[in-house]
């Protein structure tokens, strides 16, 4: 079993990989069998695939920032969650499961909450719940609605 350090800072070096946009470092610290879950999107990525949710999001808002806020760190069950904040501004297409979202300029400062269990060193799931409501309020897609 890795310290609280160790896995804290893992989860640490993932957010790092998707600031400076790297997919390929991000995807190779799951596991063989890992994955990530965008329970918004409602799409599981596996493999090389999981560096598409930091390509989605590097296309659609270019200045992308994630904002932690609390970093909780549950050793003895490998688990760590994080409360953050998705920063910045659309600038490109958002490419979801549903469709493309166009470009608005709209800035976003987005809530979400991030699960994570690792198994030697590795990430073995992402659950990555995203408050996408908001998110599509910030960027104006909601405004239709009306």
């Amino acid at each position: 079993m890795a310290t609280q350090m160790s896995n804290e800072q893992i989860i640490r070096n993932l957010y790092q990989a998707a600031e400076v946009q790297d997919s390929k470092l991000f995807a190779s610290m799951f596991t063989p069998d890992g994955y990530f879950w965008d329970v918004s999107a409602g799409k599981k990525y596996y493999g090389d695939d999981i560096g598409l949710t930091v390509d989605i999001y590097a296309k659609a808002f270019p200045d992308m920032h994630r904002e932690l806020l609390r970093v909780y760190v549950k050793d003895e069950e490998n688990m760590v969650m994080v409360e953050l904040t998705l920063n910045g501004t659309h600038n490109g297409p958002l490419d979801l499961p549903i469709g493309t979202i166009p470009p608005t300029g709209k800035t976003i400062n987005t809530p979400c909450a991030d699960f994570f269990y690792l198994e030697n060193g590795k990430i073995r799931f992402f659950h990555c719940y995203t408050a996408a409501t908001i998110l599509f309020g910030q960027i104006g897609l909601l405004d239709k609605l009306k």
